[in-house]
C-alpha cells in the first residue's frame, strides 16, 4: 500500500502535474473565475472483468505490477465485505455478489486523483457535492492531507487523513437500493487545500452494466394487503417480534400458505 501511493505520486509529478497547471481551469482560477469543474488530476483503471491498466498513458511497469498486486488483495477483501454486509442484512451471503453480476460477473475499477495545491480554495471544490453511483468503494487516502467531507445531520463533517493505511469503506447508491435504504449512499465532498496536494484512490466493487438491480425481497415492506387482515394476525403476535408478522404478511401477499 505504501509503494502503491509512492508511485502514484511520482507518475503525477512525472507525468500529470505540469499539463494540469497548464490547464484552462487553472488560468481562469487565476484571474478570478469559477466554473462547474473539479480541481482534480485523475485517471481511471479497470481491473475486471479485462484490465486496461497497460493502456494508461506513461504508466510504468512497476505501478502496474505493484497496483495489480494490491488491487488482488482487494478484490478479495471487497468479496469479504460484501458478504459480512449481506450477513449484517440477513441475506444469504452471496446476494451482493450475484446481484452485481452480469455475464461476466461484477465490475471492479480504480479512481486515481490527486487534488493539487490549490490558490483560492475558497472558489473551487475539489469534487463537488455527490453520491457514488455504483457498489462498495474501497478509499486509500493519503496520510497527511485533509479535504474528504462527508454530509450527516446537515452538517460536513471532515474526514482525517487515513494513517496507517487505513481502507476507508463508502456504500453507493446501488447498495441503498438493493438494501432498501438499510445501507445508505452518503454526500460527499473534497475541498480544496492552499498546502499539500491530497493523494486519493478509490477502487469501485461495481454491478457489471447488464445486471438487473432491485431491492431485495426480504428487505421489502408488506404491501398490498388488507388492514383488517393485518388486525387479525396482529391479534395472535402483539407481543412476538413484528418483523415476523411482516414476513407473514408477505406470504400472504404472494398468495403462500401461512
Amino acid at each position: 500500500m505504501d509503494k502503491v501511493k509512492q508511485l502514484i505520486n511520482s507518475h503525477y509529478e512525472e507525468h500529470l502535474k505540469e499539463k494540469f497547471y497548464q490547464s484552462e481551469m487553472v488560468k481562469a482560477l487565476s484571474e478570478g473565475k469559477t466554473s462547474d469543474a473539479d480541481w482534480e488530476s485523475t485517471f481511471f483503471v479497470w481491473h475486471k472483468p479485462t484490465s486496461n491498466i497497460s493502456k494508461v498513458s506513461n504508466i510504468s511497469d512497476e505501478l502496474i505490477k505493484t497496483m495489480d498486486e494490491y488491487v488482488s488483495q482487494l478484490h478479495k477483501f471487497a468479496e469479504r465485505l460484501s458478504k459480512l454486509m449481506c450477513e449484517n442484512l440477513g441475506l444469504p451471503r452471496e446476494h451482493i455478489v450475484n446481484a452485481f453480476s452480469g455475464i461476466e460477473g461484477p465490475v471492479f475499477g480504480t479512481k486515481v486523483a490527486k487534488y493539487p495545491e490549490c490558490p483560492h480554495p475558497e472558489l473551487i471544490r475539489g469534487l463537488r457535492e455527490h453520491t457514488d453511483a455504483g457498489g462498495i468503494i474501497l478509499l486509500l487516502q493519503d496520510d497527511q492531507v485533509p479535504g474528504l467531507e462527508f454530509l450527516k445531520d446537515g452538517k460536513w463533517v471532515p474526514i482525517p487523513p487515513s494513517k496507517n493505511n487505513t481502507i476507508f469503506v463508502n456504500t453507493g447508491d446501488q447498495v441503498e437500493i438493493l438494501s432498501n435504504g438499510r445501507y445508505k449512499s452518503v454526500v460527499h465532498r473534497v475541498m480544496t487545500m492552499k498546502q499539500g496536494s491530497r493523494l486519493s484512490i478509490a477502487t469501485f466493487y461495481n454491478p457489471a452494466g447488464d445486471a438487473i438491480i432491485s431491492p431485495a425481497q426480504e428487505m421489502l415492506y408488506p404491501s398490498g394487503y388488507r388492514f383488517q387482515d393485518y388486525l387479525k394476525l396482529y391479534s395472535t403476535t402483539k407481543f412476538g417480534d413484528k418483523g415476523s408478522r411482516f414476513n407473514t404478511m408477505k406470504k400472504m401477499e404472494n398468495g403462500d400458505s401461512v
